[in-house]
């Protein structure tokens, strides 16, 4: 976590493994690894992949990510940035000189 590395976040693979967020996504992929029957009932946020949710669950925890938002905005910043980049961009390109006559 930025704001709290020190935060305890609960394992989403054991109710009882409390990580510090700093160390939570090595956790969670070594977790995984110990639990394969509970990962195989877990989805991935499509947002923050240390969204681990039920797969019944997932459209609904799409709809409400926090981390939706920051990410759609990131995206329109980009998109916006490339935009006005195009726009005050002024072509350098110049046509070769051209040795033909077509009038002859």
């Amino acid at each position: 976590d930025v704001l709290d590395p020190e935060r305890l976040i609960q394992c989403p693979y054991n109710k009882h493994h409390r990580i510090r967020a700093g160390r939570f996504p090595y956790h969670l992929v070594k977790c995984r690894k110990s639990y394969p029957e509970v990962a195989k009932e877990l989805a991935t946020c499509p947002f923050n992949a240390r969204h681990l949710v039920p797969r019944a669950d997932l459209s609904d925890h799409i709809m409400k990510c926090n981390d939706k938002g920051i990410l759609e905005q990131d995206i329109v910043n980009q998109s916006s940035g490339f935009q006005r980049e195009q726009m005050n961009t002024v072509s350098t390109w110049q046509a070769p000189p051209c040795e033909e006559d077509w009038e002859t």
